[in-house]
């Protein structure tokens, strides 16, 4: 699997200058893959672009491979006229039946799935929508900001449930949180300023487990490493 991003330039309608100006970069491994910087700075219009939902002004983008690109966000919302349990049933294949069943338990959603979607919070809400793109096929899922306003705790099990279910599929991960991307991703791709160059650099994460130990030393040092490149 191969997802590459070739001389990307894209910028909003209107907008004078572009966001993003002769990006490349290449995924061609699965596993957790980050991009992160600044708010601004263009992660959630590169992550669109991959997903091929807006068109780039130049540049090109593949993907080898089988399976589509889905693109999660935390803003998303599910139709709220019958309970998400019922929204389930109705989009996950029955081959991933007991996926479902599973991922339901691993992420503490079981009381849930009788309620509407409106009546949910919003960190339950990110997790149930999180849920209905893991049941589905797929070979990249880009996650962007898609575990807002769940707890620290849950999220680190949530990330550690999909990287064990999920082994053959690539996950690109978007967040603010340094220390969480630093920990979980195998490649960090930081995004800066489109007037500096390269626009985008490339460090190495500790690509964490649930059957390794922690390496604090490791770990300070790979966020001051993305903290300097922004």
């Amino acid at each position: 699997m191969r997802l590459e991003c070739q001389d990307i330039t894209y910028g909003y309608a209107g907008s004078a200058h572009p966001v993003i100006e002769n990006l490349s970069l290449a995924i061609d491994e699965p596993g957790f893959h980050a991009l992160f910087g600044p708010s601004g700075v263009g992660k959630s219009s590169l992550a669109k672009v991959m997903a091929k939902m807006v068109e780039p002004q130049n540049g090109t983008i593949r993907v080898g491979g089988n399976g589509p690109v889905f693109y999660s966000h935390n803003m998303e919302r599910l139709p709220d006229w019958s309970p998400v349990g019922r929204h389930m049933d109705r989009i996950t294949p029955d081959h991933h039946v007991s996926l479902r069943t599973e991922l339901i338990a691993a992420f503490g959603l079981e009381a849930l799935l009788g309620h509407r979607f409106s009546q949910l919070s919003l960190g339950q809400q990110n997790r149930i929508n999180l849920l209905r793109y893991l049941v589905q096929d797929f070979q990249v899922l880009i996650m962007d900001e898609s575990l807002a306003n769940v707890d620290e705790q849950t999220r680190e099990q949530i990330l550690l449930t999909i990287k064990g279910y999920f082994p053959g599929s690539v996950f690109i991960y978007i967040s603010h949180n340094v220390g969480e991307v630093a920990t979980f991703c195998r490649q960090i791709w930081v995004l800066r300023d489109r007037r500096r160059s390269p626009q985008v650099l490339r460090r190495i994460g500790l690509d964490f487990r649930s059957d390794q130990l922690l390496d604090r030393s490791a770990l300070d040092h790979t966020m001051l490493e993305m903290m300097s490149a922004d």
